[in-house]
């Protein structure tokens, strides 16, 4: 099921959890292939490898203000979903950039997954 009108949909993984994001895009990829998909740098360059014909908008990597670009677009209404796949049993040095973003999409109200569990959720619901 796919709305009129595209979503703007932010798609970002940990480095332990950029294989499991991979296959969750592969999974769901005829339903994103109609959307703008915007990936940090680092979890954009493993998509494309892993989902061939992948189209997708990069920013810098996470840890270099990757996260912060995505968070300027949430809070510009320039995003209508996250998916970011975290790791919470590993030391994040942009730890600070990865709870801000995970804040603005609170403050913003818009839909954020992360975990496959509620990412599918989210697209069993048909909000794309």
């Amino acid at each position: 099921m796919t709305t009129a009108e595209p979503k703007r949909i932010a798609l970002i993984a940990h480095d332990q959890k950029k294989p499991m994001l991979a296959n969750w895009v592969t999974q769901w990829a005829d339903s994103l292939k109609d959307h703008s998909l915007y990936a940090t740098e680092t979890t954009g360059g493993v998509l494309k490898e892993k989902v061939p014909g992948l189209s997708l908008h990069t920013t810098r990597s996470g840890p270099l203000g990757g996260d912060q670009q995505i968070g300027a677009m949430i809070a510009e209404e320039a995003i209508d979903l996250l998916i970011f796949f975290t790791d919470p049993l590993s030391p994040h040095p942009h730890d600070v950039d990865v709870k801000a973003l995970s804040r603005l999409a609170v403050v913003y109200d818009i839909p954020a997954a992360y975990s496959p569990a509620t990412a599918d959720l989210i697209m069993q619901a048909g909000y794309l």
